[in-house]
């Protein structure tokens, strides 16, 4: 048998008058106490019981949904999904599903209405330990005759230290549930039925997750597809063969990358990255950018259809968070002194003035701005490493693609596989990655010092404010170096003789240029390390809390299961908000840059299925068991995932049409190719610059040892010589018109096919909607049915027990009349 989820556990320290006042009214309501002394003498743990007669009182007054009458509707899921989730299902012998039941508020007068089989097991886990912790949160702690609102409740007692701890325990072959205070479960890797055991707000993460995990399975097909398809469209990319041929990118001497230590250097010499970019650069990567524009809309709006399904299921249906979560937080309590008449009630309540409130919103904003600054100024940082350092990388590595037979030493061989610029963005990647966790570290604890600062009145106000403030940290501290790369590297750089700077000429840092195949590969480069580094070190994180890691000092065995579950970690208000953020910044990676990424949702999946199983093991071996608490939906995430649903498609247009190489390539292939096919497309997109004098930004050696009167670099502009000389060709302007129909028309298209697809696919399922009239209907019914047979028991119950007179003799007529009008 498990525990009764109406069991609590609260370690008692002091001060004891507080504890035994709280104790008496608790036994006052109906609740068993039991103590339990620990083995130090020092620690004593208080178990409480709720018998059925205080469950059935509670039950009625939380009007807690019961069943009334089996279903007479067929079970259905969404078509349109049941082909595609059935692999991933397990079968109906060891899922064992439950009937379906038709539900109504649980009446204490009327419990023949209901269908109550055992009453043991009438009410489920996480309806028990609510009743339990509804008691505990309402129950006064002073003595008979007075009257303090202000004492009252198991959180004031929690914050004043008279119980360290409150949580129902884990399932035990027993039937009482704790106040308590110690070892660590067994580990236990399968959950089954997590509503009932840890409440709807825990099943509908399960829920989502696992949905989102189902969905990531048709994404990463996809994209390994489009992998695929690059990997056997190898041979026939005519722009690699042609940077490789000794011939073309051979002969082809390009400028100088950087002002020192950069060397002259053939085009032939990047001919491993241009492969390598060619993986997620090709045509498929436009079909997959607009799939997944599409894809995370269905995403969207089938979970809104399978939410709706859980809500009605989980008789969520005309449950409002409001009346459970606008509960006033102890904090705002205790740190608001000054008091104010509530207008409803008519007493007095907490009140922050306005001014106090005003200076802690100013104060928090420019907490924010500065956190964010802070960010923007190490991504700044990275950005100038990568300008100083690719001198270095390009003086240890590149020297030898524009020699002949000089430098030839042992580093050759690296530098035939690893250019200067993969080199360096590698390297600044690891660096931000580092950065990255470091100032998670501090972000956390600043978002919740902020949000603790501003005293949100409500628990829903606090975690919405929390989560606002850490999604906006997060995403500027992830995101914002690949915005870089894709939106910013590259893209102001000038030409030779006129190169833009970061920090004006006399600091010496020319804005990076890409590679000629495009600035793709590094995006690439820069997602895979940012998002596969997160997934790899959250797992380790995972890994280095496992039991057999830290090592057991003493058998389970020899403690009693509330000693076990005290040393648990306790499991938080916050407890999910960690989850769903990890999964949503996840999200973000697979939608805002997947167009250059493809595999991006393969490896999301392979973490999201060890996620889920992680997180089974924690909820059920590393955290106390919670105390349940109803939720509809996933919350303040749901905006979250459309806002970013909606700028994936303007991130990856943009992607495409400015980092990735194919609207180049497509302009030349249909508006300048003379035989219909991409050669000559790499001469046509390098542009010539001539080299009269030695130039102020080339060392002496590089200037004699280069035999050449010209280099290339990448940009369309006017040859030496034209009268409009280092000005931008009509095919550049070509481009550019190309890019910004192609960002219109994708994002028009895809956008209107999202609104399409969510206007075609109700939020809520048909049949859904006609269980929910359905069983309105028979509500009605069934009380009217059974207010009449109670009534014709009572008229027969008087009309026996009454003397039979000649008036009386009429009262059979009468009842089966009355029983007609009924």
């Amino acid at each position: 048998m498990s525990l009764l989820s109406s069991s609590f556990c609260g370690l008692c320290v002091y001060p004891q008058e507080r504890r035994r006042a709280f104790e008496a009214n608790l036994e006052k309501t109906g609740l068993e106490l039991e103590t339990e002394d620990k083995s130090d003498q020092k620690t004593y743990f208080l178990k409480i019981h709720a018998p059925r007669d205080v469950l059935a009182t509670y039950a009625d007054v939380l009007k807690i949904k019961v069943p009334f009458k089996k279903s007479d509707i067929p079970q259905s899921q969404d078509v349109a999904l049941e082909w595609f989730t059935q692999p991933f299902r397990l079968p109906g012998n060891i899922m064992h599903p439950e009937p379906d039941y038709f539900t109504y508020h649980f009446d204490k007068t009327k419990t023949d209405f209901f269908l109550i089989g055992d009453k043991d097991t009438f009410f489920p886990p996480s309806t028990r330990n609510r009743i339990v912790f509804y008691i505990l949160s309402r129950c006064a702690y002073y003595k008979e005759g007075q009257k303090d609102r202000e004492k009252t409740g198991i959180k004031r007692l929690l914050s004043n230290g008279t119980y360290t701890a409150a949580f129902p325990l884990h399932d035990i072959l027993d039937n009482k549930c704790f106040l308590h205070h110690t070892h660590e479960l067994k580990p236990r890797l399968r959950i089954t039925n997590d509503k009932k055991y840890y409440g709807e707000k825990i099943g509908i993460y399960f829920a989502w997750l696992g949905f989102y995990t189902e969905m990531l399975f048709l994404a990463a097909v996809v994209g390994l597809i489009c992998f695929i398809y690059g990997v056997l469209s190898y041979d026939d990319n005519i722009t690699s063969k042609e940077i490789c041929d000794p011939k073309i990118g051979g002969s082809i001497m390009m400028c100088p990358l950087c002002d020192k230590n950069c060397t002259f250097w053939r085009l032939d010499s990047t001919c491993l990255s241009s492969w390598q970019s060619h993986l997620f650069d090709n045509e498929a990567t436009v079909f997959f950018a607009m799939f997944m524009g599409i894809w995370v809309t269905l995403f969207l709006e089938f979970w809104k259809r399978r939410q709706a399904r859980l809500e009605y299921e989980w008789d969520l249906v005309d449950f409002e968070e409001e009346q459970q979560e606008l509960q006033t937080r102890p904090e705002f309590e205790i740190k608001c002194t000054n008091r104010r008449l509530n207008k409803i009630t008519q007493e007095m309540e907490p009140h922050l003035p306005l001014h106090s409130r005003c200076a802690r919103y100013c104060l928090s904003g420019a907490t924010v701005t500065f956190w964010i600054s802070l960010i923007l100024a190490c991504i700044t940082g990275v950005i100038a490493y990568r300008l100083a350092v690719y001198a270095s990388f390009a003086s240890i590595i590149g020297n030898h693609g524009g020699e002949s037979g000089i430098h030839k030493n042992k580093t050759l061989l690296v530098g035939g596989l690893i250019t200067p610029q993969l080199a360096t963005s590698v390297t600044a990647s690891c660096i931000n990655f580092v950065i990255i966790m470091i100032l998670n570290f501090f972000y956390e604890k600043v978002a919740i010092w902020i949000t603790d600062m501003e005293i949100p009145k409500t628990h829903l106000e606090y975690e919405n404010r929390l989560i606002t403030k850490m999604f906006m940290f997060q995403f500027v501290n992830y995101y914002s170096s690949c915005f870089y790369v894709a939106f910013f590297k590259g893209k102001f750089v000038g030409y030779p003789g006129n190169y833009t700077y970061m920090f004006g000429k006399w600091k010496k840092f020319r804005n990076e240029e890409c590679d000629p195949g495009g600035c793709l590969i590094e995006l690439t480069t820069q997602l895979l390390i940012v998002m596969a580094g997160k997934q790899l070190w959250g797992n380790i994180q995972e890994a280095l809390k496992m039991p057999w890691l830290k090592g057991r000092h003493n058998p389970e065995n020899h403690y009693s299961r509330w000693e076990q579950d005290h040393v648990l970690q306790n499991f938080s208000q916050l407890g999910l908000f960690y989850e769903y953020l990890e999964m949503v910044i996840q999200f973000g990676f697979i939608t805002l840059f997947v167009a250059s990424f493809p595999l991006a949702p393969l490896l999301a999946l392979f973490n999201n299925i060890l996620e889920i199983r992680v997180d089974a093991w924690k909820f059920t071996t590393q955290f106390r068991r919670p105390v349940a608490s109803k939720a509809r939906n996933i919350g303040a995430w749901q905006e979250i995932l459309n806002s970013v649903a909606i700028l994936s498609v303007v991130t990856n247009a943009f992607i495409m049409a400015f980092t990735s190489d194919m609207i180049p390539r497509m302009v030349y292939l249909y508006a300048y190719s003379n035989s219909t096919s991409m050669k000559g497309y790499i001469n046509s997109s390098l542009s010539e610059y001539r080299i009269p004098i030695r130039p102020q930004n080339m060392t002496e050696d590089n200037w004699f040892r280069h035999f050449n009167t010209t280099c290339r670099y990448r940009d369309y502009r006017h040859p030496p010589g034209h009268e409009n000389e280092y000005t931008h060709t009509m095919q550049f302007w070509h481009i550019l018109a190309a890019k910004m129909a192609f960002i219109i028309i994708m994002e028009h298209v895809v956008f209107v096919v999202k609104f399409f697809i969510a206007w075609m696919i109700p939020d809520v399922p048909s049949d859904v909607k006609a269980r929910i009239k359905r069983e309105r209907y028979l509500i009605q019914e069934h009380l009217h049915n059974y207010e009449v047979e109670k009534l014709k028991l009572q008229l027969s119950a008087s009309f026996i027990t009454e003397p039979q007179t000649s008036e009386t003799s009429l009262t059979p007529d009468k009842h089966e009349v009355l029983s007609e009008c009924l």
